[in-house]
């Protein structure tokens, strides 16, 4: 049984501003076997990495993303008033994935549900592969990108419009733990809390006899990234990257 696979949630964020060019460039350093970010629509179409409705915790700008446009996100700080960073839109991040090391780093994006804008983000998400060549992989274990949402409808979607690319069904009831909604859907994997991991150890067991693998955030502790390790999780996200690559190689 092979070790699970890191990925940086929203970069590494716990040393650098979430979803900041910085913070994923950090996780590459560190060895990150995969990099993680949210998405939303901005007024104007454009995919940009963040993950609440607003840019106010993230920026020292105001509004819900939906209303503002690219450009003017664009003005706001995403950094700190020392190191100041610009708003990281996917394009980015994907260029970075593909191009910043000369490791085979995947792209785990989840899509934010529900929002105004509804199934377009998910057409748009396989709009942006697409022009990087990721959106017909050869095969799911060759992807660069999975796709992922706590909704299932979502998961559908891409599911029936690039059956090859790999998907995780994120949640934590009995529904999803159980593969019932993961079944229905045909994701690729779940994606428990490691909150859940530790209530529902064995539902690693059923994804895996199942076909599924299992994806668990946000796992920063060493008895949790432990815990991980015992029960096969295949993915494991976390805010820490370097530090849990070590504890993994220890």
């Amino acid at each position: 049984m092979r070790e699970p696979l890191v990925v940086a949630h929203r970069g590494a964020s716990a040393a650098l501003p979430e979803h900041t060019l910085a913070a994923y460039e950090l996780a590459l350093s560190e060895g990150a076997d995969g990099l993680e970010c949210d998405v939303r629509l901005t007024r104007d179409g454009h995919l940009v990495c963040i993950h609440d409705r607003t840019v106010d915790r993230t920026s020292n700008g105001s509004g819900v993303v939906s209303d503002l446009t690219l450009g003017q996100m664009r003005e706001f700080n995403y950094g700190t008033d020392d190191a100041p960073a610009e708003l990281l839109t996917l394009d980015t991040l994907i260029e970075l994935a593909l191009d910043g090391t000369d490791r085979p780093v995947k792209l785990f994006i989840e899509t934010k549900h529900p929002v105004r804008y509804g199934s377009l983000v998910e057409s748009k998400v396989l709009a942006a592969l697409a022009r990087f060549g990721l959106s017909t992989p050869a095969s799911a274990d060759h992807s660069r990108a999975v796709i992922m949402s706590f909704s299932a409808a979502a998961v559908w979607r891409i599911r029936r419009s690039a059956p090859l690319l790999p998907t995780v069904l994120l949640g934590e009831s009995a529904l999803y733990l159980g593969g019932g909604a993961a079944t229905t859907v045909g994701a690729t994997a779940i994606g428990p809390s490691v909150k859940s991991l530790r209530e529902h150890p064995d539902s690693v067991d059923k994804a895996a006899a199942a076909g599924r693998a299992t994806y668990c955030w946000t796992v920063d502790e060493r008895h949790d990234v432990d815990l991980c390790r015992e029960l096969g999780v295949g993915w494991v996200a976390t805010n820490h990257p370097g530090r849990t690559k070590n504890w993994l190689a220890s």
